[in-house]
């Protein structure tokens, strides 16, 4: 039981990172295809610049789920790993929680940080960028 629950706990590693990829190429594509909207067909105008609003907001959303699905992944995988450190005090050993203490339990950055801090900075980076691409166009249709 313990090894099927170890197998569950990273199998969701394997599926959060699946989810990563495919936000990452999703949002890598909205931008390129934003960029050829206003670079490459530029003298089409109004459609194309009102088409690349769209497309930025539809971004920032996109950046929403992406966000809010890094988190989900991070609380069922700290829930994941309460359950084992229980299942491990009825064994004769406890590796993930030696482990843990090895980390000095999350709390020492210069020992473990883990993964998360850094992932959900990821979709705010591309929000940020979709916002910034909207206040670029509102700016340039000014000029």
């Amino acid at each position: 039981m313990y090894k099927k629950y170890l197998d569950m706990a990273d199998r969701i590693s394997d599926r959060r990172q699946t989810s990563n990829n495919y936000f990452l190429a999703l949002n890598t594509a909205i931008v390129g295809l934003v960029g050829y909207s206003r670079l490459g067909l530029q003298d089409t105008g109004f459609f194309l610049n009102r088409l690349a609003w769209i497309i930025s907001i539809v971004g920032i959303i996109i950046c929403f789920v992406w966000y809010r699905m890094v988190r989900s992944y991070k609380d069922l995988n700290s829930g994941k790993f309460k359950v084992i450190h229980q299942i491990e005090k009825l064994l004769p050993i406890r590796p993930f929680d030696a482990e843990w203490d090895i980390l000095g339990r999350g709390k020492d950055r210069q020992l473990y940080l883990p993964f998360t801090h850094l992932e959900i900075y990821v979709p705010l980076v591309f929000a940020l960028l979709h916002l910034g691409i909207i206040i670029a166009f509102f700016f340039v249709k000014q000029m």
